[in-house]
């Protein structure tokens, strides 16, 4: 009889070194390297954890970002370039998968930034990347929102494996693509966030959103958020009384692992850092699936049709057959 995986799973909870790339990349191998001897075989991280998250643009005006968004745009990383060779040379040596948010710089679009998902296979292999599809409310004065062709699952040693970012988590449409792709385990990753409205719970909000996307889809939800450190309260708020207070809101950040019953599993953390370790075992995603199986037999899709297109997108499509022919014409 055919058995689905069983895994040891990490999620940590941490803050990068912020806007330093290579101290926060030294950070991200560090926690790898710990948790793989824990014998964690996936390893989550939270958001844009390569090297920190736009908070300016929550407390300044866009033209007084302006200087901190270019700041961000030179520490960002390249797919292709050292910092992510590092992170995929320690996966492969400690053997574990990786999956950690990074702010993405585009090589070819100077000045575009992407909120990038890598996900990292137990070989060093980069299996594919998830570019946030909507920048979240402020966020959209600092990232360039990706396309279909990020919105993947990925076979795994641990399984089937999806990521969304942040508030994405929240889009219905775009968690189903992944579950109706046999989605069985879930990265959820998030960035601590104490200047969300004051009677808006961001750790609550954080739980709230994976216990539905495992007890809809019946699968298993990483979630790693970002902590906010003393170092970043002092970068951001810039000596502002009011500013620093509203950085150093309690219950911004939760970490956990949640079951198909929606359920935390193990000891999650709230605000600190640390890593979060559970067992997750696949085959306790069947039997819920009797009751509700949302991509099968508790849905009717001689009603709904949901169409995905995961075509690439760039800023033009350049055609040069004719300036080939013409060319030719002159014999060049």
């Amino acid at each position: 009889m055919s058995q689905l995986p069983k895994s040891k799973v990490a999620a940590v909870q941490a803050a990068p070194v912020f806007l330093d790339l290579e101290a926060s990349t030294d950070k991200a191998c560090a926690l790898i390297a710990e948790a793989a001897s824990n014998g964690a075989e996936l390893v989550a991280f939270p958001e844009v954890f390569l090297p920190g998250y736009p908070y300016w643009n929550w407390l300044l005006n866009p033209v007084e970002g302006s200087a901190w968004f270019e700041r961000l745009w030179h520490a960002s990383v390249e797919l292709d370039g050292p910092q992510i060779e590092r992170v995929c040379d320690t996966a492969r040596e400690h053997k574990c998968i990786v999956v950690i948010g990074v702010n993405e710089r585009d090589p070819r679009k100077v000045g575009t930034i992407y909120n990038t998902n890598v996900i990292i296979g137990d070989d060093g292999t980069i299996l594919g990347r998830h570019r946030k599809l909507v920048p979240t409310w402020a966020e959209k004065l600092t990232w360039t929102g990706g396309d279909g062709s990020s919105l993947r699952v990925y076979p795994t040693k641990v399984g089937p494996l999806g990521t969304l970012a942040c508030g994405e988590n929240t889009n219905t449409l775009a968690r189903f693509a992944l579950l109706s792709e046999g989605e069985l385990v879930h990265v959820a990753n998030y960035i601590a966030l104490p200047v969300a409205p004051t009677d808006y719970d961001m750790a609550q909000a954080i739980r709230i959103r994976a216990a539905a996307h495992s007890f809809e889809g019946k699968l298993f939800t990483l979630v790693a958020c970002s902590a906010v450190s003393e170092e970043i309260i002092e970068a951001v708020s810039q000596g502002d009384p009011n500013k620093r207070e509203l950085m150093s809101r309690k219950n911004s950040a939760f970490t956990g692992i949640i079951d198909p019953a929606g359920n935390v599993i193990g000891e999650p953390l709230i605000d600190e850092e640390g890593i979060v370790y559970a067992e997750i075992d696949l085959n306790k995603c069947v039997a819920p699936k009797q009751m509700h199986d949302i991509i099968g037999g508790y849905n009717r899709f001689d009603i709904f049709d949901l169409k995905i297109d995961r075509t690439p997108r760039e800023p033009a499509d350049f055609d040069d057959r004719s300036f080939a022919k013409s060319a030719a014409e002159k014999g060049e």
